[in-house]
């Protein structure tokens, strides 16, 4: 999986908790006329969600260019609210007015939608940001005596005996690469790192995992690393991911 699956997952992930959260607004009936019927608040409610979890998004990318995610997450949170709220309250006016009056409303009216504005930005760039916080996984490598790493077994057979270099997830299969070449086997990446334990690497992205002594250069730029292995490889190191590896040593 790429850097850009790896966005645009976060770009649904992010507009589906959005979406939610507008149908649980608009049954609540918070922040409406207790006269308006629930179909007006669906309709209402759900795309007013849906366009501000689109303008956190790209928000989220400027941000994320300047602050680590995963080191100060409240810090995060605070400064996208900071960057959405001016927006977001332009264009919640904006729509309120063309929604429920067919015009826009005199823009003194924006001082009473500020507090409701405020709430929901908070409170859905706070979610956003602690949803997708990722923990690095590091496994070890087995101690003398010890069986090697269980995932070993899943080598297929033309791999059996090789040297794994990296474990690269690629829609629901992995891909194995190995000094003798690679191959796909049908497993999930999240099952794959407990069975890694054993070997000593961790998860670099949220798409790969790298043996630790496979790593022959670092280059780094832009806020990111990528890491070439044996044989040429070449592993993106996400933001999410790098502080981790560089307290480990990695680089």
């Amino acid at each position: 999986m790429s850097l850009t699956s790896e966005t645009t997952r976060d770009f649904l992930r992010g507009v589906g908790i959005a979406a939610l959260a507008g149908v649980v607004i608009a049954l609540s009936g918070a922040f409406t006329g207790p006269g308006l019927s629930l179909t007006a608040r669906l309709t209402y409610w759900v795309p007013m969600m849906v366009a501000g979890a689109s303008w956190g998004q790209v928000c989220s990318l400027v941000v994320d260019r300047f602050i680590n995610l995963d080191d100060r997450p409240w810090l995060m949170a605070g400064t996208l609210t900071a960057v959405m709220f001016g927006p977001l309250l332009l264009m919640v006016w904006a729509a309120t007015g063309l929604y429920f009056e067919r015009e826009l409303y005199p823009v003194a009216a924006m001082r009473d939608m500020a507090l409701p504005v405020l709430i929901v930005t908070a409170t859905m760039s706070a979610i956003n940001v602690f949803v997708t916080r990722a923990r690095t996984v590091e496994t070890h490598e087995a101690p003398a005596g010890q069986a090697p790493a269980r995932f070993l077994d899943r080598l297929p057979p033309k791999l059996k005996g090789a040297r794994l270099i990296a474990v690269q997830s690629e829609d629901h299969y992995l891909r194995l690469h190995t000094d003798r070449g690679s191959d796909l086997i049908l497993m999930r990446l999240a099952d794959a790192l407990g069975e890694l334990e054993g070997l000593e690497g961790a998860q670099t992205h949220r798409s790969w995992w790298v043996a630790r002594d496979a790593v022959t250069e670092v280059a780094r730029g832009d806020g990111r690393a990528v890491l070439t292995l044996d044989g040429g490889l070449t592993v993106p190191v996400s933001r999410r991911h790098a502080r981790a590896l560089r307290a480990a040593g990695w680089y």
